[in-house]
């Protein structure tokens, strides 16, 4: 599945989500992007993209999820605030680079609320 969010009648960002591409670590769904314009951070398209993304993954049977990151991204902190929390880490592959990467991790595909900022 793929999702756009609009705000103001552009395009904030976009997500695509789907059943998880590794089952190793015990989750069944998987959102494979999610990408905010800068332009429109701090003004909710990415809680309301992961809150679709959980909401269609949960049509789809599944009853958790997983989003893999770049170990460096600062989008780490936005998963943590959605509750999210780290379950793996991992050296992929990028056109032959090492890429260090980490797993945010979901037991439950209810409604996103940020929690506390820190």
């Amino acid at each position: 599945m793929v999702l756009v969010a609009e705000i103001g009648g552009r395009i904030a960002g976009m997500s695509s989500a789907g059943l998880a591409r590794d089952r190793t670590l015990g989750f069944d769904g998987e959102v494979y992007t999610l990408y905010i314009d800068p332009a429109y951070y701090a003004q909710g398209a990415g809680r309301s993209l992961l809150a679709a993304a959980f909401a269609g993954l949960a049509k789809q049977g599944c009853r958790s999820c997983v989003i893999w990151a770049h170990a460096q991204n600062n989008a780490r902190y936005f998963y943590e605030r959605m509750g999210g929390k780290l379950v793996a880490e991992r050296v992929a592959q990028l056109a032959g680079d090492p890429v260090p990467e980490i797993a945010f991790g979901w037991t439950s595909l209810e409604p996103v609320q940020p929690s506390a900022a820190r």
